[in-house]
């Protein structure tokens, strides 16, 4: 009996370390916030054309409510309910937005990234109006037109490319802190992939005309 009992006691114990090893937290990603947060990013600290950085400015803040009247208006209240629902989703996401460039900004890593991406810049934006090179869907630069790269574009690109991965891991990074989660490899992992591809898709809606983008499923374009 006590040895069946003993079996029984193991079995147990393997089944509850079975089932704690395949529990997994699943990460909020902020989808919106995190790409307003990029562009945040750029606005501050990547120069353009005329080689001075647009400040971003603070959230707008919610428009203000005019309380309904008095009296059994249900469908009144219930309009002011949504849109007051409405407001307050919005003025969060910016909160969250506001929250992720603020982090990221503080990172000495991602400053770094940006000032060696800003000495690159002429440069990258002479291979983009060319077409020799385009937008990976994750963010990175990729060649197009091999012929229109020399070798010391290509030391350029990779170099390009570990600033832009070092933007995204740190972004990947804030939104753990965001969620109030640790930095693991597997949290990690969950969230590097949608801020990659979020990386990408704010990079890709500042695109200028005619550069190459490689679309969400894959498919290269030109804007």
């Amino acid at each position: 009996m006590k040895r069946i009992m003993t079996q029984w006691a193991a079995v147990v114990g393997c089944l509850l370390l079975t089932a704690c090893a395949v529990i997994t937290v699943n990460v909020y990603f902020p989808e919106k916030a995190a790409k307003e947060a990029y562009k945040s990013l750029d606005e501050m600290l990547l120069k353009r054309g005329d080689g001075k950085s647009t400040p971003a400015g603070p959230p707008a803040p919610p428009p203000e409510q005019t309380p309904p009247p008095v009296g059994p208006q249900s469908s009144l209240i219930r309009n002011l309910q949504a849109s007051l629902s409405f407001v307050g989703t919005a003025y969060a996401e910016e909160n969250e937005a506001d929250t992720l460039a603020v982090e990221l900004s503080s990172m000495p890593e991602v400053i770094k990234a940006y000032d060696e991406m800003n000495s690159r810049l002429p440069q990258i934006t002479a291979l983009y109006n060319s077409g020799a090179v385009g937008l990976t869907n994750q963010g990175l630069v990729a060649v197009r037109d091999k012929s229109k790269v020399s070798p010391q574009d290509e030391e350029t690109l990779a170099a390009e490319n570990k600033s832009r991965k070092v933007v995204v891991t740190s972004m990947a990074k804030a939104i753990l802190k965001l969620n109030k989660q640790k930095v693991t490899d597997a949290a990690m992992k969950q969230v590097m992939g949608k801020a990659a591809a979020t990386f990408a898709e704010a990079r890709r809606e500042d695109a200028k005309p005619g550069w190459w983008v490689q679309l969400e499923n894959g498919r290269w374009t030109q804007k």
